[in-house]
Parts: C-alpha cells; structure tokens; sequence
C-alpha cells in the first residue's frame, strides 16, 4: 500500500444535526445602545487593540472592551458554554470557532442575524457563509477564514534539490535528503498540532481526508472504520513511532510549534496562514525569515485537503445593547477592517475580493492557493453536541498515537460513539 511505502521512508529519514434546547431563536430587533464586551481567544497577533481602538474612537458611547479567553479553543468554548447557560450579560459579541454554530443557535445562546443589514455577506466566500448558519437562518457573521498549510524550509529544500512534496511519500523523501545535509542535521521533520485538543480534531481529519477518508459523509452519518481512515491515521501513528513527527509534538497546540518552526527545529509544519507573519518577523524572534514558504497540504496519493476554519462574530442572547453589538459586527466585517487584519496578522479574510488583491499578493504569495484550499476544505461535524463530537475524536486520537489503542481498534470504537452522538 502507498501509505506503507512513505512510513518506511519516515522511518528511514527521522530515525444532518440534532435539535437542542427546543430550538434555536426565531430572530427579533436587535435594541439597545451602549458599551459593550468582545469574548475573544488569547490576541496571539498583537493587532486587535488597533482593531478595537479604531471603533471606539468613532464610538465613544458604545466602546468596546476585549475580554480574552485562554489559547485554547477548548477553554475559550468553555468558559463562553458556562456564560450562556448561566444567562450571563458579561459577553456581548462572541468571537466563535466556525464549529460552534450550530450548538450555540440550537440552545438560544445567541441572536438570529438579520441578512439584509449586512453587506459584507456578499463579497464572503461562499464556504464561511455556510459556518455562520442553522437550519437555513444566519447566527453568526464570517470575520476570517482559515485554511491549513505546509510550512517549509525553502532554503533546505533547495539546497538539497527537491520540490514541495505533494505527498506524505514526497515529504519523507525530502526529510531525508534534507537530514543528509550538516545544516539538517538533528531536524525534526514534521508537525502539526496533536496535543488533545480541537487542533488534534482538526489534523485527524486532515489525515482522514488526505488519504480519502471522511470523518462523516455527505449523509450525516460517521464513517471512519473504513480502510481509508485507517491509512490516515496510521501515517500519524507510525509518523510518531518512527520520530518522524517529533514526540515533543504529543504537546503542540499551535503556538508550540509555532514556536518549533519559528527556531529551525522543523522542515515541515502543519499550520494556519496567521503564522505567515510572525515567522518574518526581524525582531529576533524567528530564526527562519527569508528562508520559508508554505505549499499545500500533501495527501496520500497527491495533495491533501484543509479542515475549514475560521472564526465568526455572534451576538449573545443575554447581551444588552444588541443595537451596538451588531454594528461592531459589521464595522470588523467590513473590507477595509479585514483588509488591515490581514495586513498585520496574516489571517485569511472572509471577505474574498482580498485574495484577489495584485498588492496583497505580493506581500503574501500564499494568498492564491489558500483561497483554493478554503474553497474545497472540508468542514467539521456541523452538530449540536459537537462538544462531545470533538472529544469522542480527540479521545480517539491520542489513543492511537500514544499507542493505548491499535488504530483500527481507536477507529471501531470510534464509529460507535460517533453513531451514539449523531443522530438524524
């Protein structure tokens, strides 16, 4: 089996949804004026105060203050979980992960969006509208998009005279050409994120689909005890075993191995656009400035597929001053505010004229094949209990890699708590 064939080069080289909570809300005017509050993840690019800063000056009765929630997308959807169910008014917009949709409309904790009062909707990329809606209705407004990538080490590649591999048998090959070379010895050859948490939910199904596989197809229904499944998630378990995915990486969120990349312990990495811009920074923090580039993911038989992310601003249900919140909604997702985010962060916009943009292209050549990879991604679990959805594959996950489980077995039992959890 090919697959087989890249882990022994690896080995070589590196030594439907359901109904909640009786339905989500019908939608009704959005009143009140005032100040308000912004929940948001860890500001990992520096760039929202700016962001936040250029409303409040034009608004300075409706000032909005940034509450951050932790790094992780699991704290982050906690702590936003725990407020809604406590009606709490501390949260006005909701900076949401494109997966919690769903579950945040089915149990009322956030406000119906009213289509027509917001432009930008038009010039989105199809696929992020889709993130923002349940059931056919709007409850939520795409801010950015995200697709992964494959960071590499372009001045190594070159020097060792291979291309951007395509596929998980290119990449070993180009590990060990790389690894052959005095300035690649000792390199990790690739990462990702696999410490459990959403990001491992997210590189499993990068993995599934890279080699075919999906984690729930078109009908709804889980179906990942299936050969393809199997591929994927052995080229991440032998990966492992072999070091060909340091162990270190057992730990890596994106930040850690931001960091791995950003220190020249990697050749390949598995990441989202907004690191684009801090691994050229020449500041010092980034030993690899002018030596990267980034490609598309590579797959089993040719290149991968992207898990869609992203992120979109909701309005809570139990927020005061609607009115206010949903014009800072609209004042983020307007093509100049998403043009300058994009600027001084490298986070891929919603708003898809920018992809286009001959200026921006030039400052970020990724531009281009990130809008392809977003356009044909492959979403996550659109459920209600996608809490528990994400965990049963997380769970599932690190059990094959840190070798509790035989895949095959993690991927049985799998199925089975994924059918339990999706119903039709």
């Amino acid at each position: 089996m090919a697959v087989a064939s890249s882990l022994v080069l690896l080995a070589s080289a590196c030594g439907g949804d359901e109904e909640a909570g009786g339905g989500a809300t019908t939608g009704g005017a959005l009143e009140g004026r005032g100040p308000i509050t912004f929940a948001t993840g860890k500001d990992t690019s520096g760039f929202l105060p700016a962001q936040v800063s250029a409303w409040n000056s034009q608004h300075p009765e409706e000032k909005v203050t940034v509450v951050e929630l932790p790094e992780s997308a699991d704290g982050q959807r906690q702590q936003m979980v725990q407020a809604s169910q406590n009606k709490q008014d501390s949260f006005s917009v909701l900076n949401l992960d494109v997966v919690w949709t769903a579950e945040f409309a089915a149990n009322r904790w956030v406000e119906e969006i009213p289509r027509d009062s917001f432009p930008s909707l038009s010039a989105a990329i199809p696929a992020t509208i889709k993130t923002a809606e349940y059931r056919g209705k709007l409850y939520a407004v795409p801010i950015t998009s995200d697709g992964g990538m494959l960071y590499y080490r372009k001045d190594l590649l070159t020097k060792a005279g291979v291309q951007p591999p395509a596929t998980w048998a290119e990449m070993a090959t180009a590990c060990q050409k790389v690894q052959a070379l005095p300035e690649g010895k000792g390199m990790g050859c690739y990462a990702g994120q696999f410490e459990k948490y959403e990001g491992l939910t997210v590189n499993f199904s990068e993995a599934i689909n890279g080699a075919g596989g999906v984690v729930v197809g078109e009908d709804g229904k889980p179906n990942v005890d299936t050969p393809e499944a199997l591929a994927g998630l052995e080229f991440l378990v032998n990966a492992f075993k072999s070091g060909a995915i340091p162990k270190a990486a057992i730990t890596y969120k994106e930040e850690e191995g931001r960091r791995a990349f950003q220190d020249g312990k990697l050749l390949f990495h598995r990441q989202w656009p907004y690191q684009y811009a801090l691994a050229s920074k020449t500041d010092g923090s980034s030993k690899v400035v002018g030596k990267f580039a980034v490609a598309p993911l590579p797959g089993l038989n040719g290149p991968g597929v992207s898990t869609l992310g992203g992120h979109n601003y909701a309005i809570s249900a139990f927020a005061k001053n609607k009115a206010s919140a949903a014009d800072f909604i609209k004042f983020m997702a307007s093509e100049e505010r998403q043009s300058a985010n994009l600027q001084a962060s490298s986070q891929a916009p919603a708003w898809a004229s920018l992809y286009d943009d001959t200026a921006l292209q030039a400052k970020f050549p990724y531009l281009t094949p990130l809008k392809a990879s977003i356009e044909k991604a492959q979403p996550r679990p659109a459920v209600v209990k996608y809490g528990d959805v994400t965990a049963a594959i997380q769970e599932a996950a690190y059990d094959a890699l840190t070798e509790k489980k035989q895949p095959k077995q993690a991927l049985t039992d799998l199925q089975t708590k994924l059918s339990s959890l999706i119903t039709q």
